[in-house]
């Protein structure tokens, strides 16, 4: 069962008018505006990791990248 927390803002009342004049609801806005600000920021988060393991690869040759990597799936793999 999903868990549910209850967000309030505070907008300008002609904006609240305007919404209630055509007829647009909040909630799916606001959860989608959320959703794509987390996104956002995860690949943010995402693409700095990428950065710093690019620095600490920079001195390794492709090849022994390559080998570690499937070492590393050699490992991993169920008999």
């Amino acid at each position: 069962m999903r868990q549910y927390v209850t967000i309030s803002a505070k907008i300008p009342r002609r904006l609240k008018g305007l919404l209630d004049k055509y007829g647009i609801k909040s909630g799916p806005i606001i959860r989608r505006a959320f959703e794509e600000e987390v996104k956002k920021r995860i690949l943010a988060e995402l693409e700095e990791e990428a950065r710093g393991l690019s620095e600490k690869l920079s001195h390794m040759s492709g090849e022994e990248v390559a080998c570690l990597i499937r070492e590393d799936r050699e490992k991993r793999k169920v008999v």
